[in-house]
């Protein structure tokens, strides 16, 4: 992504921040890292730590997000970034960060007027020396697409793969329909022609079935494809663009595989991800 693109998405998310809405009114404190800050021409995603109170209604949210296996954090993604993409956003991790001794750039903090971050943005000048910084916690099995893998995705992989607890394969994913009648249909029920899930959930369907894979084994973001099946019976947990990755581990500790989509859009070339458990002796 080019810088002024980049620039253009901070801004618009401070705009955003201005106004105050829920769940932004809970945004205690922004702080930028990476590629960005170091005046970067190119980045990848724009590297945002964001601190946060909560509510009442954000209890209540993220509990039921907690019990359905839904990413509680959707709906301030959506707030603060609006439609546009190209953000990696790092939820209550500003310690966990400055611990590794990243550098991180105040933008913006509650009581401070929204000014006073615009000019903190515009005094960050371009640097026409400064590469891509690198990323972290990236395994040589999915270097190759790491700007598709979120921070802390990255995180729990290495953790994973370095301990001999799973291993990784990535791949591209071409697009595909499954010959099973009862996969079609699972598909059909819950995503629209156009879905940008639609188009994922098949593709990843198909590749599924020509490994061998048992479909009527496998969940679909969060649905099985046989809804007769239960939590025992599910062999692989196939994600759609990292919206369920906060219950991976608790599936892959159950030694059923997990089956990451990636980025989960209409146009774009897929990628998979395919995180297997190491049977524990």
């Amino acid at each position: 992504m080019k810088r002024e693109r980049a620039t253009t998405v901070l801004r618009e998310m401070l705009d955003r921040l201005e106004q105050g809405t829920w769940p932004l009114n809970l945004v205690g404190e922004i702080h930028l890292f990476g590629s960005y800050i170091r005046g970067a021409l190119q980045v990848g995603d724009v590297d945002v730590v964001v601190q946060h109170t909560t509510d009442k209604r954000w209890r209540q949210e993220s509990l039921e997000a907690m019990f359905s296996g839904r990413d509680s954090y959707v709906a301030m993604r959506q707030a603060l970034r609006g439609q546009r993409r190209g953000v990696s956003f790092q939820f209550q991790e500003r310690r966990a960060l400055e611990d590794e001794g990243i550098e991180l750039l105040l933008l913006w903090r509650r009581g401070e007027p929204i000014t006073l971050a615009r000019q903190r943005l515009a005094e960050i000048t371009p640097d026409p020396t400064a590469g891509r910084a690198p990323r972290d916690h990236v395994l040589p099995a999915y270097e190759q697409i790491a700007d598709l893998l979120p921070r802390p995705v990255r995180i729990d992989l290495h953790r994973r793969c370095t301990s001999g607890a799973a291993t990784v394969t990535a791949f591209p994913l071409p697009d595909a329909q499954t010959l099973s009648a009862a996969a079609a249909a699972h598909v059909d029920e819950r995503w629209t022609l156009n879905s940008p899930l639609r188009r994922a959930a098949a593709a990843a369907l198909a590749y599924l079935e020509n490994t061998g894979q048992a479909l009527d084994h496998v969940e679909v973001h969060g649905r099985y494809v046989d809804y007769r099946k239960t939590d025992e019976a599910i062999e692989c947990f196939v994600d759609l663009g990292w919206r369920y990755w906060r219950s991976a581990n608790r599936y892959l500790d159950d030694g059923q595989a997990w089956f990451e989509v990636l980025p989960a859009t209409a146009r774009q070339p897929l990628h998979a991800l395919h995180i297997t458990p190491v049977p524990r002796s």
